[in-house]
Parts: structure tokens; sequence; C-alpha cells
């Protein structure tokens, strides 16, 4: 498993991301040219895996308390909402850094393959949609988020957990900030699936670990760079 040392005493001792239930965009993408992204809603289905999610969260958190940092977006509250964590809960923030990759204000799904096309040749990490962000623009604002985090961990009476309610693509990336992942190596993971969990936990050593890698779509190590990577043809 990966580690990267941590010292500060009021540190929480877990690290919970989750990636947020089947959306209806997940289920039909048509949605995105009428309906703002942020307010796209969880599908039934949605609704179930969070519920079965927060059955694991609660196990995890085994009666402790957790800060919750919740995306903006309807289906990363719906999921919080879902996952009935009650009395466990020691205060909610919504923080927009942890939203979704911008990607258009309404997406034309036509447009919007061409674009993914261009960013599967051009690489994930790099590749800005016309109208929103890229990987790296998201990276940049959840380093911002870290600093956060760093203060708020600086207080005696933090919680013994923190929960990021959050995207995909935003928790793929919080991993390679936190353990400093090369962008070869991101460019080789799969997102986790829809209320799919993944956790950093503070070994009695100090250092966080990966409780579960991500799934990769091909092999690569974590501290490959650009320069291990098959020459361009041009």
């Amino acid at each position: 498993m990966l580690a990267l040392c941590w010292e500060t005493m009021s540190a929480p001792g877990k690290i919970i991301m989750i990636r947020h239930g089947q959306s209806a965009a997940n289920a039909d993408t048509s949605i995105y040219n009428r309906v703002p992204d942020y307010r796209i809603p969880l599908t039934p289905l949605g609704v179930e895996q969070a519920k079965a999610a927060g059955e694991r969260i609660r196990r995890e958190l085994d009666g402790q308390k957790v800060s919750v940092y919740v995306s903006p977006y309807l289906r990363a509250y719906q999921t919080l909402e879902a996952l009935s964590l009650g009395s466990l809960t020691e205060r909610i923030i919504e923080e927009p850094r942890l939203r979704e990759q911008d990607w258009a204000n309404f997406q034309i799904s036509g447009d919007i393959e061409d674009q993914k096309e261009l960013r599967n040749a051009y690489g994930h990490f790099f590749y800005r949609f016309r109208e929103g962000e890229s990987g790296s623009d998201v990276y940049d604002r959840i380093s911002s988020f870290m600093e956060t985090l760093y203060r708020h961990w600086a207080k005696p009476d933090y919680s013994p957990n923190a929960l990021l309610v959050t995207h995909g693509l935003t928790m793929r990336l919080f991993c390679m900030r936190w353990f400093h992942w090369s962008v070869e190596y991101f460019e080789s993971l799969n997102n986790p699936d829809n209320a799919e969990i993944r956790m950093l936990v503070r070994t009695e050593e100090g250092k966080y670990v990966l409780d579960q890698p991500f799934t990769q779509w091909v092999e690569r190590r974590v501290d490959e760079t650009v320069l291990d990577a098959p020459p361009m043809v041009f």
C-alpha cells in the first residue's frame, strides 16, 4: 500500500472518500443538455447504493465522530443524506472545490463526444474542455482544499475522522496530490464506481495508507513520468 508521513497529532485517523451514487446522467447522458450538472439528482438505484455505502462507513467509524466535506452538487448532497450518519456527524461543510470537473454549462452531446475523443488522444490530465476545466485545473483546486484541511486539523478539537462526499475524478486527483503520484500514473487509473469508497488510514507510525488501489486500464508504475511514455509519432 502507498503511504505518506503525517505528524500533526490532530490529523484524522481516517480520511474517507466516497463517490456519489448513480445519477440520472450516469443512466442517461442526454440529460446534460437540459439540466445544469449541479442539479442532476440520484436515481433510485443511486440512493440504494449510497445507503449500502453508509452501512460500511458507519462500521468504519465505529461510533466515532466525523467532519464531512460535501460537494455542492445535488447528487453529492443526496448521497450524504442516504448515508444516514446521524449523530456521528460532527459538522457538515459545503466545499465547492470538491465539485465535479467542469465540462460545459449545458452539454451538447455531439460536441462533448468529440471533445472526449480529443481528450483521450491528448491526455485526461492536461486536456481542457472548451467551456470547462482540465484535470490539472481540478488538481490545483484540490491542492487549495488540502491547505484548508491542514488548517482545520491544526485545531486540537478536530473530529477523529474526515469524510469527503465528492466525484470520481476528484477522488483520484485528491490521492494523486496526497501521495505525489505522477501524471503518467494518474492517466492509467479508472474512476471508482458509483458510491465506491476509498480510505486513507493513519498508521501508528503517523503515515497514511490507501486501503484499496484504484483499478488501472493500463499498467503503469506510480513513479513513471513522461520519459517512460511511448514516443509520439508526428
